[in-house]
């Protein structure tokens, strides 16, 4: 899984507290905490997600002070899943001039331009090229930022031209109908299938293997038949994929927001 969540339900209510949607605290052996008032929590959560640290919601009838009080109950949880999220955030690319960077069907091309003061990026032929400041390091946040957003604007353009057309041919393949076919880009999915056969793919799929990125299109279409995870789903998804559970493993080494 790409974030981990722990619950436990906290019913205590404090009397005339003010209202506050979020507190931001730090605790020495975690870190900064980003503590949440949500309306829609039933209970207080902690989770922990690449990129967006540790955050906690708080259910209106709980305080803030109890919602501390239960994270620092859990300490030693959230230490032993920020390591693992650690790990899994020292994946994200460092993009260099003197290391090729591929995407799909586009080589990235870095450039440092004396005298520009704004950063550009276009695509000519096969190449995404990016042009930035050249008082600035290639290794700037703010350079590595825009390079990031570059490339996720390709993975669009690729996503795009590419994923309708591949859900198509496996829905003619294996005898599958679906309404229609959404790319976009959210942080946790890489698809999914709505009650109304719906289908939503994630433009991060241009990021994976060519078995994998079929396999989530495989997946989303069986969700077209068999609507849960049950035995009848995987053994569809088995059938049509060749080794689902095999494949399922392989997905985990993959998280959306690292790239």
């Amino acid at each position: 899984m790409c974030n981990f969540i722990l619950s436990a339900r906290l019913f205590i209510v404090r009397a005339g507290s003010p209202s506050i949607s979020s507190v931001q605290i730090y605790i020495e052996s975690i870190g900064t905490v980003l503590l949440e008032r949500s309306k829609k929590a039933k209970h207080v959560s902690i989770r922990i997600k690449p990129l967006a640290g540790v955050r906690v919601a708080v259910p209106p009838q709980v305080s803030f002070e109890k919602a501390e009080e239960f994270l620092r109950s859990k300490t030693d949880w959230v230490q032993h899943h920020l390591h693992h999220i650690k790990a899994q955030e020292d994946k994200r690319t460092i993009y260099s001039a003197s290391k090729p960077f591929r995407t799909f069907n586009h080589t990235l091309q870095l450039q440092a331009i004396s005298g520009q003061t704004i950063y550009k990026a276009r695509i000519q032929s096969n190449t995404l090229l990016v042009t930035y400041p050249g008082y600035k390091e290639e290794t700037d946040a703010e350079v590595q930022q825009f390079i990031r957003q570059s490339v996720e604007a390709t993975y669009r353009l690729e996503a795009k031209a590419y994923l309708p057309g591949r859900l198509a041919y496996f829905a003619q393949k294996f005898g599958f109908t679906f309404n229609k076919v959404v790319i976009k880009n959210t942080s946790t999915r890489w698809g999914s299938c709505s009650a109304t056969n719906n289908i939503n793919l994630n433009l991060h799929l241009m990021r994976l293997p060519e078995a994998l990125r079929d396999y989530v299109i495989l997946h989303e279409l069986a969700h077209t038949v068999e609507k849960n995870h049950g035995p009848r789903f995987w053994a569809l998804l088995d059938r049509i994929s060749g080794d689902a559970r095999g494949l399922d493993r392989r997905m985990k080494a993959y998280r959306v927001a690292i790239f």
